[in-house]
């Protein structure tokens, strides 16, 4: 960058799950001599660990990390929480240093971090008591179909595996009669540093080939044995996710364990493309290959962020 470019920015590192977000984000911090802010949903709880394909040890250590481990399930822990931590946390990061990596692949949580939300309307009193009833008694197909009906922009978004998050965006709308996705776009709140995000991509059978893979170590390093250790908590929210839902349901007895491993495979697949559909719409992103700039992107980090300053249309996705 040139003197008059030297801001304080806060450089996203985004993708779909299983791109090498983490790796790519230890480059870049590393280049900087800065450090890794997560906007990884799942990678907060400290109880969550092999399911959320955390960093390593390794990883950990190559670079400081924020928001890994840094909250337990037990707590509710929204991303509004998020943005506001997020932002007190930035705030200091900056004061050490001119970049700071944000990296991760929660939509929802980015957002928080680089332009907020709304204030969203009280809801009517026992709506939610109403929805949960349904999601009880009916099964979370139902609620998903009616999002779909209701909400199909967040329905293509969010992760249909949490129906927490259903329940949230179904209150919304039948208490305004406008869908909840509405209230995530009508107005931006100005950051006090500039964004720059950089998205991980790959061939879609590829990145499938990579999840897929990514599953299968994750068994053999023990995901089921702790999914069964968090039997305990499995109403909480945080678990309400690809990865320990399926097993809950074997340890229930209404599928074998061979048949819950494909459906991770299967869910965490859908999940990648419900991330991608979220991302294609954000047409701040400069995309990248992810395996070329992981190894050798072909010109220096400072280039990149030269040629997206200046909107070069010369790199596509």
């Amino acid at each position: 960058m040139t003197h008059e470019q030297k801001i304080k920015t806060l450089l996203v590192i985004t993708g779909p799950t299983a791109s090498g977000k983490t790796a790519a984000a230890i480059k870049l911090a590393r280049h900087y001599k800065t450090v890794i802010v997560s906007a990884d949903s799942r990678q907060f709880y400290q109880e969550m660990s092999i399911g959320t394909a955390k960093p390593t040890d390794e990883e950990l250590a190559a670079t400081k990390h924020y928001f890994i481990n840094s909250h337990s399930i037990t707590q509710n822990f929204t991303a509004g929480n998020y943005e506001k931590q997020c932002l007190d946390l930035l705030n200091e990061l900056f004061q050490a240093h001119d970049v700071v990596i944000l990296a991760g692949g929660s939509g929802l949580f980015i957002k928080a971090a680089c332009e907020g939300f709304d204030e969203f309307p009280n809801v009517k009193a026992g709506l939610r008591d109403k929805l949960n009833q349904e999601l009880n008694e009916k099964g979370v197909g139902f609620l998903q179909e009616k999002l779909k009906i209701a909400d199909p922009d967040y329905y293509a978004q969010v992760d249909l595996n949490n129906p927490q998050r259903i329940v949230r965006a179904l209150e919304i709308f039948e208490t305004t009669g406008k869908p909840f996705s509405s209230f995530r776009k009508s107005s931006l709140n100005k950051r006090p540093f500039s964004v720059i995000k950089l998205g991980l991509s790959l061939p879609r059978e590829i990145l499938y080939q990579r999840i897929n893979h990514r599953v299968n170590d994750m068994v053999k390093l023990g995901l089921v044995e702790e999914a069964k250790s968090l039997l305990p908590y499995r109403h909480s929210n945080a678990l309400n996710t690809v990865g320990y839902s399926e097993l809950f349901d074997y340890f229930d007895g209404k599928t074998d364990l061979p048949t819950a491993i494909e459906l991770i495979k299967q869910n965490t697949r859908r999940f990648a493309k419900r991330q991608l559909t979220w991302f294609g719409k954000d047409k701040e992103i400069l995309w990248f290959n992810a395996d070329k700039f992981i190894s050798d992107f072909g010109f220096s980090i400072p280039d990149v962020l030269s040629l997206y300053i200046n909107h070069d249309p010369g790199i596509k996705k």
